[in-house]
């Protein structure tokens, strides 16, 4: 066999939702909102953070991070999406299909690192409340943000290049709207033991311990909690985690049917797959910042100091009398 028809095909045809095709325009719509959306919510609070001092905290700085990675899977993946809803082209180059791989493992896998150190930092913060601000002390938290990204990093090295050495003897049609680790293997012609099993092996730092950080995390919060003698300092300290605690629910859930589950159709994958990387970026920014005080004072400084901004230059250009 010529090395040509076992090596990566120049180009992958994504079938996307194309066996609806009366519902890629509506999509279309769908997604383009939800990506200018996303871009608009995440980048606003990495924006806040960085102008409003009172939001340069742990809790915002891990915040920052993630909306950070919510930019990049988005980024990497949304444009070829809508590109492949809009026209009749739906292939994607090589390298292109490489690239989302490599984006799609790190940011992945990042995030639930993450969320397990953002469940600690919530930990912290409630059950030793006066030892905060020397234990959560800003070299602290860029150590805690460098064990997620160089984690997910390394998990993204070790699959491109992995996926790299998949033999697919020239099969280059992908049933989904990306390029997908699992999707890919399905090509294979040849063994692929070594994919299946650094995926199976990577379950368990990336996503059985995160789970069990929030899990023993959450269970020392609750009973601090139900230790306080106010009902209003229990609700302020639950209100606190509930977005941290919808945030996993929200990521661990789709994340763990989609790759535990694989009975599943192709169909389900994909609408799982889209939850993950359409909806949930879009949700994050909303779910932290609707029922965060924080946020709403920071815009409100913000938006005052510009009113007053602008009335000040209107008064510079009246004509004097």
């Amino acid at each position: 066999m010529e090395r040509g028809n076992v090596s990566f095909p120049n180009t992958f045809v994504l079938l996307g939702f194309s066996e609806f095709p009366w519902l890629e325009r509506p999509l279309f719509a769908v997604v383009l909102i939800s990506y200018l959306l996303t871009l608009m919510g995440n980048s606003s609070i990495i924006l806040l953070s960085l102008v409003d001092p009172r939001l340069q905290t742990p809790m915002y700085f891990f915040l920052d991070n993630l909306s950070l990675l919510d930019l990049s899977v988005t980024c990497a993946i949304v444009p070829q999406l809508l590109s492949n809803l809009w026209g009749p082209d739906k292939t994607i180059t090589a390298w292109g299909c490489i690239t989302q791989v490599s984006i799609f493992s790190c940011t992945i896998c990042t995030e639930c690192v993450l969320l397990g150190m953002m469940a600690i930092d919530r930990y912290v913060a409630i059950c030793l409340p006066l030892r905060y601000t020397v234990i959560m002390r800003p070299w602290v938290c860029v150590q805690m943000a460098a064990v997620c990204w160089s984690s997910g990093l390394a998990n993204a090295l070790l699959q491109a290049t992995l996926t790299l050495q998949v033999s697919l003897c020239g099969h280059h049609i992908l049933n989904h709207f990306f390029c997908e680790i699992p999707v890919l293997i399905k090509l294979a012609c040849g063994d692929t033991s070594a994919n299946e099993l650094a995926l199976t092996l990577l379950l368990i730092p990336f996503g059985m311990v995160p789970v069990l950080l929030v899990i023993i995390s959450y269970t020392f919060i609750s009973r601090a909690v139900l230790k306080l003698p106010s009902a209003e300092g229990r609700r302020k300290a639950f209100s606190t985690c509930s977005s941290h605690l919808l945030v996993v629910t929200m990521y661990f859930g789709p994340g763990t049917y989609l790759y535990l589950q694989p009975s599943s159709n192709s169909s389900q994958a994909k609408s799982m797959s889209f939850f993950y990387c359409v909806i949930t970026p879009l949700l994050n920014p909303l779910i932290y910042t609707l029922r965060n005080k924080d946020v709403q004072k920071a815009w409100k400084r913000i938006l005052q100091s510009q009113g007053r901004v602008n009335i000040l230059k209107a008064g510079r250009s009246l004509p004097v009398s």
